[in-house]
């Protein structure tokens, strides 16, 4: 009874309702599905049978185990996350030499220093990471695996001024939920992982060296859509 629970909420997470399926072969000896015909998942019902709601109208369930078929993957999206940086600089004095205290540029003047930044940004990137980015040290079985296929942080203009990008590549649209928890994972890798590594790392320019922190832990940091930007900066103009 345990595996047969284990197994339906496995079935359950691997084909939530809403999955696209396509039919490779039914074993139905007197009217299957036929084969290529395509559907939606409507449910999984206790036998862990798939009720699906085939393009064609038809309503015969699948049987894993008996029934062939396989996951039609959504298109990939581009999604960005914004945040705010945080960019000192060390300036070279008359002598040519670096100062001990930094200075905090706002984020206009950063702009200028956004090709370095950038270029450090895609240094730090790792061979194995090629594919997946940072969702490479995502470790959770979830549908955020499933769904986001890989991210990493850039920088871009953002109405005049230099913000922190995350360019994510996810299958189709991510729920509330899930734009949620994948939110918490990018703040980590922010704060404490490719974060922490790069604000440790020297940006050389031609005025002295910067470096950038991608999080901070004020009150007024946070990742944002392109829709809560919006918001945002709607908001801040009323």
């Amino acid at each position: 009874m345990k595996k047969h629970l284990e197994w339906l909420k496995f079935m359950k997470e691997q084909y939530p309702p809403s999955t696209r399926i396509r039919l490779i072969e039914m074993n139905d000896s007197y009217s299957p599905v036929l084969p290529g015909t395509e559907g939606t998942v409507n449910f999984i019902d206790d036998q862990c049978q798939l009720h699906i709601d085939w393009d064609n109208e038809r309503t015969l369930a699948l049987i894993p185990g008996e029934d062939r078929f396989c996951v039609i993957q959504k298109q990939l999206q581009t999604l960005k996350l914004y945040m705010s940086l945080t960019v000192r600089l060390y300036e070279k004095n008359e002598w040519e030499e670096t100062e001990n205290e930094p200075v905090v540029l706002d984020n206009r003047t950063a702009l200028a220093h956004e090709n370095d930044i950038v270029a450090s940004l895609l240094k730090a990137r790792m061979p194995q990471e090629a594919e997946r980015g940072l969702m490479k040290y995502y470790d959770e079985d979830d549908s955020i695996n499933r769904n986001v296929q890989s991210y990493v942080f850039t920088v871009e203009p953002v109405n005049g001024k230099l913000m922190g990008v995350v360019e994510c590549r996810v299958h189709g649209e991510l729920t509330a939920e899930e734009l949620d928890l994948l939110k918490e994972a990018i703040i980590g890798q922010a704060a404490d992982g490719f974060g922490e590594g790069q604000e440790q790392r020297p940006i050389k320019t031609s005025v002295g060296e910067i470096y950038v922190s991608l999080w901070n832990g004020g009150s007024s940091w946070s990742i944002m859509t392109q829709e809560e930007l919006e918001q945002g900066l709607a908001l801040f103009l009323l």
